[in-house]
């Protein structure tokens, strides 16, 4: 599943750790989760955790020893994404043009 579409105009780093999240919105996923699911370099990730919670983006959740961090409800879309829904060209625009 995706993010919803208005939080995907974010940091490539951030939409990977939206989208990874939100594909496990209710278990949460660790650190280490998210950095095998995204396959970033661990500063890349961590400077995006941080971003996407300074905007209340994810929740952090501490569960016995474990911490888990899970995507906030505003993110996660009400009904599941289609998987075959293609990169809409205004997608594929902003992603390569510096707006």
């Amino acid at each position: 599943m995706r993010v919803k579409r208005e939080y995907r105009d974010r940091e490539q780093t951030e939409v990977a750790v939206l989208d990874a999240l939100v594909d496990r919105a209710e278990d949460g996923m660790t650190v280490f989760e998210l950095r095998a699911a995204v396959e970033v370099d661990i500063d890349d990730l961590e400077s995006a955790l941080s971003t996407l919670k300074t905007d209340d983006l994810i929740v952090v959740d501490l569960e016995g020893s474990d911490t888990l961090i899970k995507p906030a409800d505003r993110v996660v879309p009400d009904e599941p994404t289609d998987p075959n829904d293609e990169q809409t060209i205004a997608d594929w625009l902003r992603e390569r043009l510096p707006f």
